[in-house]
This record gives C-alpha cells, structure tokens and sequence, in this order.
C-alpha cells in the first residue's frame, strides 16, 4: 500500500490587532471617567460607557455612591447609574467585535478599559481579573488568532509607523 500524504489544508491568515492605548488627557490625569469615546472604524471598541459617573472623579463619585464604586469594582455585572455600561457588558462587546474582525491587520486607539476587555476575552479569562490587569498609556498591546485561538503580546512600546 503506498503512502499518501493528504493535500494541504490552506489556513486563513491570521487576525493581527494592535491596540494602542493614547497618552494621558488633562481628565485621564485627573482620574475622571469617560464618556464612552468614540473608536473610529472599530465601533465595537468604544470606550466604556460609564453613565452619570461620566466626567467625574473617582473620589468624587465614591463620596456621594461609595455601595456604587464597591459594586462597579467587584460585580462584573453591575453597571453605572445612568446607563453605564458593566465590566461583563464590555468584555461582551469588545469579544463581539474581534470575533468578527476579518483575517490581517488592524489598529485602533483604544481606552485602557477595552485593552483590559480584550485580553480577558481573547483568553477566556474570569470577567474578576479585568480588574487585575494595568495597562500603560502610550503603549500597544497586540492580538493575534485564527479559529477562536488568540495569543498576546502586551505592553509594547507604541511604534511611529
């Protein structure tokens, strides 16, 4: 019986996303929530909704809502007053938009929040350790995978290209 070697399978080239995190704005600076910033060409990578928090600071919100603040930063599934958007509800997105990202390269600018989305859900990560991951300003993280499989290379200096 002879040997016969099947006929190669052709894989599609793999997603290739980088996502790089901008420096920080006099608001980042001052510890303020955002406003759900918009991601050109990436919709699905907007910044975190954050409702009536938005444009406040962290300390200011937590004086008038700290059971709030509490919950936000310990219950993936609870959001903001006002129409903020949940930890469990931007990991959702953000999956929702790589998943359909065609093969190649893409770039976008992102807020540190959706990095931290991204990596928990490219590697299927308890929506808890959201809070567990720094991400830098001005840096790049990328992500790369085909069928499902991503893999991570984070905190890269931002390139000039």
């Amino acid at each position: 019986m002879a040997h016969t070697t099947p006929p190669a399978t052709r894989q599609a080239p793999p997603v290739r996303v980088h996502l790089t995190t901008p420096p920080l704005d006099s608001a980042a600076r001052q510890a303020r929530f955002g406003y759900g910033d918009p991601c050109p060409g990436h919709e699905g990578l907007a910044g975190p909704g954050t409702g009536e928090w938005a444009g406040r600071t962290l300390e200011e919100v937590a004086a008038e809502d700290p059971r709030g603040v509490r919950s936000w930063l310990t219950d993936p599934e609870y959001a903001p007053p006002g129409g903020g958007e949940s930890v469990a509800a931007l990991i959702a997105r953000t999956g929702a938009h790589l998943a359909a990202l065609p093969p190649g390269p893409h770039h976008a600018v992102v807020a540190q929040a959706v990095v931290r989305a991204a990596v928990v859900w490219a590697l299927e990560l308890p929506a808890a350790a959201f809070w567990r991951l720094d991400v830098r300003p001005e840096t790049e993280t990328v992500l790369s995978g085909r069928a499902g499989r991503w893999n991570l290379l984070v905190g890269q200096p931002v390139r000039g290209d």
